[in-house]
């Protein structure tokens, strides 16, 4: 009776997962012609995705196994599901990313390889499951890094000589020419172009030749408990919207090459005609561990950045925190930006850098579409420790950054805060323990309010604030618990305006240490 009722049961299940892949869409890509072989099954997977599609949409599910395909294109309502111990490798051969398809290549549009996964014009495109993605950039890597090592100018390859023909009408700046023309344009893994609906859930994704998950142009981008990581490889960023609204990036694990989030509309005169800004961002729950960023914004960013929330991560190990970088001749504005809960450990350069100095070869120019903007950005709740620089705000004298707080922050830093070519700038409730310098730095800067500022850390004949051609400053309920020599310290023909309110200078030693240049009055009570 038991053997009756087993052999039952497993013809009914049989009946059940043939009757569910015929019509409910589920297409078995080792019923479709693929192989788990890891023998190359291009055409197979490809064709798996048109018949689902003409069939309206549907899964194609990849069992445990190794799968090597070239460049896919995935189409409408289309689900690539990897089970559990699938391993989804990418061909080496560089043909099989031809022929050239139009994506954004470094916030330019233009013709280029096809990405590893691609998708265009379409909708309901979604990649899940625990299996791996592999895009075994190390061919791709060590290609640009023959031609970048070079001492001396190279031939050019036949992929070489297709991007510039393909490309011979693009115009881009003088500075970028080289980039855009000579060197050699790896793919990223996933660019999805001009989509809807796109989601990527659960997957682990490595060794992605160049940016890792890339969508461009598209709304409504879900990327949810991913894990990337791309070793010791350039170039390799995590995650890069681009010109993308409604985004929503959740509990992933990154430690990549690059920088691990970074949010971007496009490159200089090219990102200002398509003119589509990057907004509606969230970006929660996650942690960043290699790379030289863990969110950053720019340095495309001409076609805008705006509404963008981060929130409840952990950055242990990036080069910076959180990072924003434009220069002159890029245009855009970033704008309405919040960011709080944030622990960082073991960041190698600045906590926050805001730079708009990013190219520092440019001259200062008047006031046009080229010029970028940073304005309205807000950072609280943030503990940061061995950390390099507290934070770096560098503007430009024709457009300072401006209206930006800071408020419940904790460092441990060997340099402090640094404001260069500001205004409207607060910080509320900060702490900085700096082993080199003044805690706090303003230079060229306006219209500043420094309320409870501190440091627990006090350095020997060093002022805690140090200000230089500052004016309008507001210094304000500051107490220094700890014996201090100098609390501020100010210099420069350009200082004034300056007011010290309702301070407790009971363990301070010197309130004022006026500069030789200083020729206005420290107002105080």
């Amino acid at each position: 009776m038991k053997k009756v009722f087993l052999v039952l049961c497993i013809s009914v299940l049989t009946s059940f997962v043939s009757v569910s892949s015929a019509t409910n869409g589920w297409l078995n890509i080792l019923n479709e012609g693929g192989n788990n072989k890891g023998e190359l099954c291009t055409e197979a997977i490809q064709k798996a995705i048109d018949k689902a599609e003409k069939q309206g949409g549907g899964t194609i599910y990849f069992p445990a196994g190794e799968y090597l395909t070239g460049a896919l294109k995935l189409k409408n309502n289309i689900t690539i599901h990897l089970d559990a111990g699938a391993m989804l490798r990418f061909s080496t051969n560089f043909d099989h990313y031809l022929p050239f398809v139009q994506l954004r290549w470094e916030g330019t549009v233009m013709q280029s390889f096809s990405p590893l996964l691609y998708a265009k014009d379409v909708e309901n495109v979604t990649i899940t499951g625990r299996g791996t993605i592999d895009g075994q950039g190390e061919a791709w890597w060590k290609e640009i890094w023959r031609i970048e090592s070079s001492k001396e100018k190279l031939e050019l390859t036949k992929y070489q000589k297709m991007t510039q023909e393909a490309n011979k009408d693009l115009k881009t700046e003088p500075y970028y020419e080289r980039t855009r023309s000579y060197l050699f344009h790896r793919p990223p893994l996933f660019q999805a172009f001009n989509c809807k609906n796109v989601r990527i859930e659960g997957v682990t994704i490595q060794n992605s030749p160049f940016w890792t998950i890339n969508p461009a142009f598209c709304d409504n981008v879900t990327v949810d408990g991913v894990t990337i990581f791309n070793p010791y490889s350039p170039n390799t960023d995590g995650i890069n919207p681009t010109s993308c609204k409604n985004v929503h990036i959740s509990n992933c694990h990154i430690s990549v090459g690059d920088d691990c989030i970074t949010i971007k509309s496009g490159r200089d005169a090219d990102g200002r005609k398509w003119a589509t800004p990057t907004e509606n961002v969230t970006i929660t729950n996650c942690t960043m561990l290699n790379g030289h960023g863990g969110v950053v914004i720019g340095s495309e960013m001409s076609g805008s950045i705006k509404k963008i929330t981060i929130a409840n991560c952990v950055f242990d190990g990036t080069d910076r925190g959180i990072r924003l970088k434009a220069a002159r001749g890029r245009g855009g504005v970033v704008e309405e930006i919040r960011v709080s809960n944030i622990v960082m450990n073991n960041i190698k350069e600045e906590a926050f850098m805001f730079n708009l100095f990013y190219d520092k070869n440019t001259v200062e120019e008047p006031v046009t579409e080229r010029t970028p903007i940073f304005r309205n950005i807000h950072i609280s709740n943030v503990t940061a420790t061995n950390v390099n620089t507290a934070c770096r705000i560098i503007g430009i004298p024709e457009m300072p950054i401006h209206n930006l707080t800071f408020s419940n922050i904790n460092t441990e830093a060997k340099q402090g805060f640094s404001i260069d070519t500001a205004t409207d700038i607060e910080l509320h409730n900060v702490k900085v323990n700096a082993e080199l310098g003044a805690a706090f730095k303003v230079l060229n800067s306006k219209n500043i309010i420094l309320e409870n500022v501190s440091t627990a850390k006090p350095i020997k004949d060093t002022p805690v604030i140090k200000l230089e051609n500052a004016s309008n400053i507001m210094i304000n309920n500051n107490f220094q618990m700890y014996p201090t020599d100098v609390f501020l310290e100010a210099n420069g023909s350009g200082t004034k305006s300056i007011f010290l309110k309702n301070n407790v200078f009971e363990h301070v030693k010197t309130i004022v240490k006026k500069g030789k240049d200083l020729n206005s009055e420290i107002k105080t009570n």
